[in-house]
């Protein structure tokens, strides 16, 4: 048989083959494309009903995306069976465990921040606009894509943290209460009506912030006898969203206080070293230089 020949009857078989198989060729083409159609709907369907969950449009974007992967991955298995290929399905199958793991291993920092991304988006707890404290930082969440956490802090800088490190570290999310309590410290010298002291502090808080009701409302402890001044703590709850109104309300607290105890004459005392030599030290030193 000349190579012609050979050849002729390739195509010829080939021929016969397709000729056969076409049909299913037609239903696993039309599998693949109602595949197709059906994955769009999916992705829109499982956005849709994520979306009240999942404050994060990249977030949601990245289920859809998986769950329409998920029903493309389905439909070419079926067309795979129509075409009688099972062997070829089980190769497949058993190829993308082998590059599923391999891949897995390679990427694990990625796809662990990935994750926790997924996971952020779908904890109630935190959101975009809280202020929160965490990793050393603090400020007002801007983002919360799939590998970063995206934070603003007071001083306008911005912090982009991986998410991994957020869901393995502690949070304290002032955002949840909406109520912060503001701290003043401060001292008074040893000759104040620490009473008085007590009483004229109080009094300014509540004269000055209108959530502040009585006097009960503003906690004061003295807390030590220091060096120059008795030093005492003054604290009080007040609706707050974030850090730099604390900061604000610190500050204005602050103010009152001075204002208040120079009225009253109180004292805030500065820290005063006295250097007190012996005298027959210095005449000693005054002979030798004559």
């Amino acid at each position: 048989m000349t190579t012609t020949e050979l050849i002729v009857n390739q195509l010829e078989s080939w021929y016969e083959a397709l000729i056969t198989n076409l049909p299913s060729m037609a239903v696993a083409l039309i599998v693949l494309i109602v595949t197709y159609f059906i994955s769009k709907w999916v992705s829109r369907g499982v956005q849709r009903l994520v979306q009240h969950k999942v404050n994060q449009v990249s977030v949601r974007k990245l289920i859809g995306k998986v769950a329409a992967a998920i029903v493309i991955i389905g439909g070419l298995f079926i067309a795979l069976n129509v075409l009688d290929l099972n062997e070829t399905v089980q190769a497949i199958i058993a190829g993308a465990g082998v590059s599923g793991l391999v891949i897995g291993l390679a990427l694990q920092g990625t796809l662990s921040n990935t994750l926790s991304g997924v996971h952020l988006s779908f904890r109630k707890m935190v959101s975009v606009g809280d202020w929160v404290e965490t990793n050393g930082y603090e400020g007002e969440i801007i983002s919360i894509d799939l590998n970063k956490f995206i934070m603003r802090e007071a001083d306008n800088n911005t912090v982009i943290i991986p998410n991994k490190l957020i869901m393995d570290n502690p949070m304290k999310n002032y955002g949840l209460t909406k109520t912060m309590r503001v701290i003043v410290h401060c001292g008074v010298g040893y000759e104040s009506d620490l009473d008085h002291v007590r009483d004229v502090a109080k009094q300014a808080i509540l004269d000055s912030f209108d959530q502040i009701k009585s006097k009960d409302d503003v906690e004061f402890y003295y807390r030590e006898f220091g060096d120059s001044s008795i030093n005492f703590m003054l604290r009080f709850y007040y609706d707050i969203e974030n850090g730099i109104q604390k900061l604000i309300n610190t500050s204005e607290a602050i103010i009152v206080i001075k204002k208040a105890f120079d009225k009253e004459g109180i004292n805030i005392p500065f820290p005063i070293r006295t250097l007190q030599f012996d005298n027959q030290l210095q005449m000693q030193n005054v002979q030798e230089k004559s």
